[in-house]
């Protein structure tokens, strides 16, 4: 399954800024990331090239930083696209507990990534429907 670097990081200038020279000088590069706000503190997540070195990495430079798995998954780029996944999902009473999406432009579709309680049985559900799932090498190499 593909895996998510999730940092818990002090809400401050310079945090997104160490944990970007950490990778960058680890030579993980960054496929997408999102910043969830909670008030003194937030969770940077992070699609990278190579989460097990970028954890390391995040780690040895003293972050806290943990990986996490993650189902990807291919998503029409047209309205609607969405609702497909999310009908899929609500009918397996598949939780989503946390997710971001991204527009991969030159092949006219989105990637939707999802974290949820339940990873195997949401692979289960969507790849019966006939849906496209992001292996990691497919998600890491985009």
């Amino acid at each position: 399954m593909p895996k998510q670097v999730s940092v818990f990081i002090e809400n401050r200038p310079g945090k997104v800024e160490r944990v970007t020279e950490l990778l960058a000088s680890a030579d993980v590069n960054i496929r997408a990331i999102t910043i969830a706000d909670s008030g003194d503190f937030g969770v940077l997540k992070l699609l990278v090239d190579d989460p097990e070195r970028a954890g390391k990495a995040l780690l040895e430079g003293g972050l806290a930083a943990a990986l996490k798995e993650v189902v990807a998954i291919r998503v029409p780029d047209r309205p609607g696209g969405l609702l497909e996944v999310s009908r899929i999902l609500h009918r397996e009473e598949v939780n989503v507990d946390d997710a971001y999406g991204f527009i991969l432009q030159d092949k006219r579709e989105a990637v939707f990534v999802i974290q949820v309680s339940e990873p195997a049985a949401a692979v289960a559900a969507l790849t019966k429907a006939g849906l496209s799932l992001l292996t990691e090498e497919d998600l890491y190499t985009l």
